[in-house]
């Protein structure tokens, strides 16, 4: 098994942070690489962010509502090692 940190990622030139509006997933929940696990408002544009890689959420780090800086941690993601 393996942790995966799963970070707010820059999605454009200027963009410094970005405000949780839904998460799509809930801890415990399995996902596949590229699933949609939330929406965040970045920019004043909201987009979906994919998950970076399939495993199990063990953590949601950040409440929706709350703004973070690109660069902080999102989520953590339990990966099976092959």
């Amino acid at each position: 098994m393996a942790d995966v940190e799963f970070r707010l990622p820059k999605l454009g030139m200027s963009v410094v942070e970005g405000t949780i509006l839904e998460w799509l997933v809930a801890e415990g929940d399995d996902v596949s690489a590229g699933q949609p696990m939330l929406t965040v408002e970045m920019d004043k544009a909201d987009s979906e962010l994919p998950a970076p890689v399939a495993g199990t959420v063990v953590q949601l780090v950040v409440p929706e509502g709350d703004t973070i800086d690109v660069g902080e941690l999102l989520a953590v993601i339990r990966t099976a090692d092959a």
